[in-house]
């Protein structure tokens, strides 16, 4: 009986770049037993060869970041002069990292002194880890949970997006190659309804999701009144407030950088600004003089900065936000003709700045994932948190500022899982990735991603004399 199959189709020319098969119930049952067979071995590994076998993948992630990063071109239409960098700084750093602080953060933690007894807390791996890792982000997103689950002792078993498969197999020949275990770390090309399955199943520990808030229900729903935890991290519409002692040359690089880069299918990106009316006029001159050096075409052109969309109906869907928008009232400062690689029935959109915009609108409330960014003035730090809070999401938002304090106490008052200052649309692995409303729930990254892939166990030894 022949397998069912799944096309990519590729932003660049619409063609089919490559086709897939998808597992069928036996591969799934397979997968499923060799995960918990072989993770009663590997979590009696020592951190330190877990730590060897880890370091040799990433160096071996190294060592093809650019036929991978061309091969991610093709598939999600992000430009050849970026996409091997996703693997040689962002992957390469976050994994890096958290394999250093593995030992440390997988530490016993002692209970104090108490005569005639030992007490201590130790974390046990989960067990079997699903991670349901997207195709905006495929490395960077997946390898938040990817190497600190198999550096906690779990098995995991990674299903990519259908368009990035490619991705979930670079993965399994680079822990092949550094030696893993067979089993430790698998891969499934599923369709929704078997993920669902899998996720039901009771070999399953813990689901790690990043993708939209309709995805992280469906997670939900198929977890039902099954006992595990589950990582939701589910984008964002990331607003940026520019204060009135920001430094505006400094600020408008990294915010236009911020809202356009990846075609802004990102989900910290910035998609709402806020500018201080002291500086709004010439913000937006210099906004928008910079997004017009932005060169949309092909992404395999060294020369590209824009790619297209992943796909035609993204840039619909951010075409018709725009049209909405306009007819409420908004400006748009851009003329797509301005970039000629910008023609109907294709996935490639010009960068669109809109002003005049308010939170009537959806382009200002709802997640765009795509190159347009709403601005607004502001009288001061009040209004502008009350704006930022306006949002059913809260995973990051940023000040720019040279007040220090100042920026503190605005974070402190904005609903947001990460606070920026002077920095946008960047994930520090020293620090906790989350996000709150819905934004999702739980922690990748840093010392507390441990303990999501961890369970804690308590021993109270008692000593006889």
């Amino acid at each position: 009986m022949q397998e069912a199959t799944f096309e990519v189709v590729s932003p660049i020319d619409q063609s089919v770049y490559l086709t897939r098969e998808i597992a069928g119930g036996k591969a799934i049952e397979r997968a499923l037993a060799q995960a918990g067979k072989v993770q009663k071995s590997w979590r009696q590994t020592s951190i330190a060869e877990r730590a060897e076998i880890c370091r040799k993948a990433v160096q071996y992630f190294l060592d093809h970041a650019e036929e991978m990063g061309k091969a991610l071109s093709w598939q999600m239409g992000r430009p050849i002069r970026y996409t091997p960098f996703e693997i040689t700084k962002g992957f390469q750093e976050r994994a890096n990292y958290m394999i250093d602080i593995a030992e440390r953060s997988l530490a016993d933690i002692t209970a104090e002194g108490m005569p005639g007894f030992q007490r201590f807390i130790r974390k046990d791996p989960l067990g079997s880890v699903l991670v349901l890792a997207p195709w905006n982000y495929p490395y960077l997103t997946s390898v938040n949970v990817v190497i600190p689950a198999i550096m906690a002792g779990n098995t995991v078993i990674l299903k990519h997006a259908q368009q990035t498969p490619l991705c979930a197999e670079h993965y399994a020949a680079a822990f092949e190659a550094a030696g893993l275990p067979e089993g430790v770390f698998q891969y499934l090309h599923l369709t929704h309804a078997q993920v669902a399955h899998v996720i039901k199943d009771r070999r399953i520990a813990h689901v790690a999701f990043t993708g939209s808030v309709a995805g992280g229900e469906a997670v939900q729903r198929a977890i039902g009144t099954r006992f595990i935890t589950a990582g939701l991290e589910l984008g964002g519409k990331d607003p940026a407030y520019v204060r009135e002692d920001a430094d505006l040359d400094f600020t408008v690089e990294n915010l236009v950088d911020g809202a356009f880069f990846n075609s802004g299918q990102s989900c910290c990106g910035i998609e709402r600004i806020y500018v201080h009316t002291r500086h709004f006029n010439d913000f937006i001159d210099a906004f928008v003089n910079l997004t017009r050096q932005y060169k949309l075409g092909n992404p395999l052109d060294e020369e590209t900065t824009l790619g297209p969309m992943v796909r035609l109906s993204a840039a619909e869907f951010a075409k018709e936000q725009i049209a909405e928008a306009i007819l409420q009232g908004a400006d748009a400062l851009i003329d797509p003709l301005e970039f000629p690689a910008h023609q109907p029935e294709t996935a490639y959109l010009a960068p669109q700045v809109l002003i005049r915009v308010d939170h009537r609108m959806r382009v200002m409330k709802e997640e765009s994932f795509a190159p347009v960014v709403g601005i607004m003035p502001v009288k001061g730090d009040e209004e502008a948190i009350r704006l930022m809070n306006d949002s059913r999401y809260g995973l990051t938002a940023s000040v720019w500022t040279k007040d220090v304090e100042a920026a503190i106490r605005i974070g402190d008052q904005i609903e947001t899982g990460t606070c920026f200052m002077n920095r946008c649309d960047y994930l520090d692995p020293g620090l906790a990735w989350t996000g709150v409303k819905d934004s999702g729930r739980g922690v990748t990254l840093s010392s507390l991603g441990y303990d999501a892939l961890t369970r804690a166990k308590s021993f109270h030894l008692r000593m006889l004399d």
